[in-house]
């Protein structure tokens, strides 16, 4: 039974994520853009033209407006969840609709906040599995939007389970964790090259090889099967009903990313033993 601290302590890391939720659909908006201006940059360098004047644009700056008629939101509109139900989830200038994933995503990394202290407490290890989920959850929220899982998420997910592991924040070995890096990017780069072979086309990105990478180091090798039969599973389940929906995006395809990301949050939940003896490993 939890004591009554550790209740206090779980339930103020449920704010914080609740605030932290709040700042991560910044992110989710504004890097795609960022990056999209970076490639832009580059672009008129290797064609030897100069770079366009931009706006400073970041994950500071500009304010944050409403998209619709460029109101400039003020800091009590932007309470998390308050806000939006304070305001009916509609802009306070135009009446515009305001989307209900913003408040859906501050709860959730609330909810995967509160559960990482829970379960390991406030100490190293519940703060490395605090940063786990919230990065995973933007890299799957912005691979749904715009299929790109950008290496400012994937690679310092990479990078801190490497250090968590070798801190024994996590309950992986360093080896375990090496390996599982090697063997979550090789085998999906593989795959891909298989496929491109066979068809001629690209099946996924090079982001999805570092997020399962990624997934690999925090979960240890041992547990890469079940992780990409769960992925792979719900993500063609989810193909076909939008087909049947008529809801694929151009190209008919469905991003890999946040499926990877869905069944390494349900391995965070129930245990990555857990996941490993469903499938009979």
């Amino acid at each position: 039974m939890l004591s009554g601290m550790q209740w206090l302590d779980a339930s103020l890391f449920g704010l914080i994520g609740l605030l932290i939720g709040s700042f991560l659909n910044v992110v989710v908006y504004r890097m795609p853009k960022m990056m999209e201006r970076q490639w832009q940059v580059e672009a008129a360098e290797l064609a030897g033209q100069e770079a366009p004047a931009q706006e400073p644009f970041n994950l500071m700056l500009p304010r944050s407006r409403c998209p619709h008629c460029g109101h400039t939101i003020a800091w009590y509109e932007n309470i998390p969840v308050l806000s939006w139900l304070a305001l009916r989830g509609k802009c306070s200038a135009c009446k515009a609709g305001i989307s209900r994933r913003y408040p859906l995503v501050e709860i959730t990394v609330a909810a995967l906040f509160f559960y990482c202290i829970w379960s390991f407490g406030a100490n190293p290890s519940g703060y490395a599995w605090c940063a786990f989920s919230a990065i995973l959850l933007t890299a799957a929220l912005i691979d749904w939007d715009t299929t790109l899982l950008p290496d400012d998420l994937t690679l310092p997910l990479l990078w801190l389970g490497l250090i968590a592991a070798s801190l024994h924040w996590i309950p992986v070995s360093l080896n375990d964790a090496l390996w599982g890096a090697v063997a979550g990017y090789m085998s999906l780069w593989l795959v891909y090259w298989g496929f491109k072979l066979a068809t001629g086309k690209e099946g996924m990105g090079y982001g999805d090889f570092k997020l399962f990478a990624a997934l690999g180091v925090w979960f240890g090798w041992q547990t890469l099967i079940p992780i990409i039969l769960m992925a792979s599973v719900i993500g063609a389940a989810v193909g076909i009903a939008m087909k049947y929906k008529s809801s694929l995006r151009e190209g008919g395809y469905v991003p890999f990313g946040p499926f990877l990301a869905g069944a390494g949050l349900t391995a965070l939940v129930f245990g990555p033993q857990a996941l490993r003896q469903f499938i009979g490993l």
